[in-house]
């Protein structure tokens, strides 16, 4: 734990944190809502509503906001038989080849057709009546990257073994689930028992309709996000398999980091809600990416209570997007990539996604040796961006 106290309701693990999500953190855990405390964890950054990078555990309420627009956001990762030196010498057609196969960007559609796993799920629908037009994005979009700080990549480890690494999420429907239910809290949030000094972080209550239909679509979403994930992870595997013919999987880890569910604490059951934040109970692999051209992390929780058994999901951010479209040259961005593979031809497009706009991934991982230990340390040596 971190010497920075913030006071009793809140435990930090981050030795760098700005003003601004020291304030946003501090009103988050003024709530009355909050049960015990609010963990921070090393990333942690200023968020839409609540602070990213943040831990928080409710009794009998659940805040739309924590859980954020990009529900079930989370990483696979793909543990291979080939080693690095099985590779080809270069890789821009492999990164060609998963451009073509895997869609990416805002928008972006999969045009394969179903298989039984999206019939399951898109069988379920969420609760929320979606209109027929929203429903058939959601069908094209399984199987998709979306932009941002969504990513493929391939990396290595310590012992050259080489992973397939992703990060994605719930893609358009994960998003216009959340803002619908943000939306209804914050204005909800007048009528809850409490004056609200940020009507983001709006709240339900538990046995509301509200509730019950913000936590059907919520964990709907986080299906959609993991099948997601998989869908692409499993075609990444046969694209690697075109370049590297005797690879096989030897290992699979998927985790999301902006969810929530209920757990077991002391023998009471609370909503944790972990927004950039994945679960650490003793034994559990996890992923912690860094950012691109940087190292990435496979973890294993020590099961920490003070973190409600928890750990960072990432490098985290130093810089907004826009601060960092003005202080980051596409030069500056090509520098820092060195020899990795990567969209060179769209480096105008991700200089908010360089290393220089994240915290460093070997601080954060330091910062909570309390929380997991190191399994893996991961080098890249191709990566692909949704723009």
């Amino acid at each position: 734990m971190q010497t920075l106290d913030l006071g009793k309701k809140i435990i930090n693990f981050a030795s760098e944190l700005d003003d601004l999500t020291i304030s946003q953190t501090k009103k988050l855990a003024s709530l009355s809502i909050i049960k015990d405390h609010i963990a921070l964890m090393p990333d942690a950054h200023v968020g839409i509503g609540a602070t990213v990078g943040s831990v928080i555990a409710t009794e009998n309420a659940i805040i739309p906001s924590a859980v954020g627009v990009d529900i079930g956001c989370g990483m696979v990762a793909i543990k291979t038989n080939a080693k690095i030196s099985d590779l080809p010498d270069s890789l821009e057609k492999m990164l060609k080849q998963i451009e073509k196969e895997i869609p990416a960007g805002v928008g972006a559609k999969e045009n394969s057709s179903l298989n039984e796993q999206k019939k399951h799920l898109l069988n379920k629908k969420p609760k929320t009546q979606l209109s027929e037009s929203l429903f058939k994005k959601a069908v094209s979009q399984l199987g998709t990257l979306g932009s941002g700080n969504h990513f493929l990549e391939l990396c290595y480890d310590e012992d050259e073994s080489c992973w397939i690494v992703l990060h994605s999420g719930s893609r358009g429907i994960g998003k216009e689930l959340a803002e619908m239910h943000i939306s209804k809290a914050k204005l909800l949030a007048k009528n809850l028992p409490e004056v609200m000094n940020d009507p983001e972080l709006g709240y339900f209550i538990e046995q509301s309709k509200d509730f019950d239909h913000y936590i059907q679509d919520m964990l709907w979403a986080q299906d959609y996000a993991r099948l997601n994930r998989e869908l692409m992870a499993d075609k990444a595997l046969k694209i690697f398999n075109q370049f590297v013919p005797k690879a096989n999987e030897i290992q699979r880890i998927n985790c999301h980091h902006n969810f929530a569910r209920k757990e077991s604490f002391d023998g009471k059951e609370l909503w944790i809600t972990r927004k950039g934040a994945i679960s650490a109970y003793k034994g559990e692999l996890g992923i912690v990416p860094g950012s691109m051209g940087t190292s990435s992390y496979i973890v294993k929780g020590k099961g920490n209570k003070l973190s409600w058994c928890s750990s960072a999901h990432g490098a985290g951010r130093r810089l907004s997007r826009n601060q960092a479209r003005k202080l980051i040259s596409p030069s500056k961005l090509a520098n820092k990539m060195g020899d990795i593979t990567w969209l060179k031809n769209k480096a105008k497009s991700l200089v908010d996604e360089a290393p220089d706009a994240y915290k460093d991934i070997d601080k954060v991982i330091q910062d909570q040796k309390d929380l997991v230990e190191v399994v893996h340390k991961l080098k890249q040596v191709l990566n692909y961006k949704g723009t």
